[in-house]
């Protein structure tokens, strides 16, 4: 690889750890909207919504297309996000 390509890739490393970041804000913003909406739950079969998590599979889909992004990538992004905050819903709940 030539000296320019690897200055290249630094160069747009340095831009991806400045987007990740960004999306740790982004999540840390989300957490706390989801710590929110835990506080109102009463029981844990209130966790798990599956007609809103297929909800939010659609639009995601939908926005996708609409920008132009690879939807399997962004299905499978939003998908393991969604379970990791079912889990720190149930990790959070129990400490109630």
């Amino acid at each position: 690889m030539s000296l320019i390509k690897k200055k290249n890739i630094l160069k747009i490393r340095k831009q991806l750890d400045a987007l990740d970041d960004k999306l740790l804000n982004l999540i840390k913003k989300r957490t706390f909207l989801v710590s929110k909406v835990l506080k109102n739950k009463t029981s844990k079969k209130q966790i798990v919504d599956k007609k809103r998590i297929k909800v939010i599979l659609k639009n995601i889909k939908k926005k996708s297309l609409k920008k132009n992004i690879d939807t399997k990538l962004t299905q499978l992004i939003w998908s393991n996000m969604i379970k990791a905050y079912i889990n720190f819903e149930y990790r959070k709940f129990k400490k109630k």
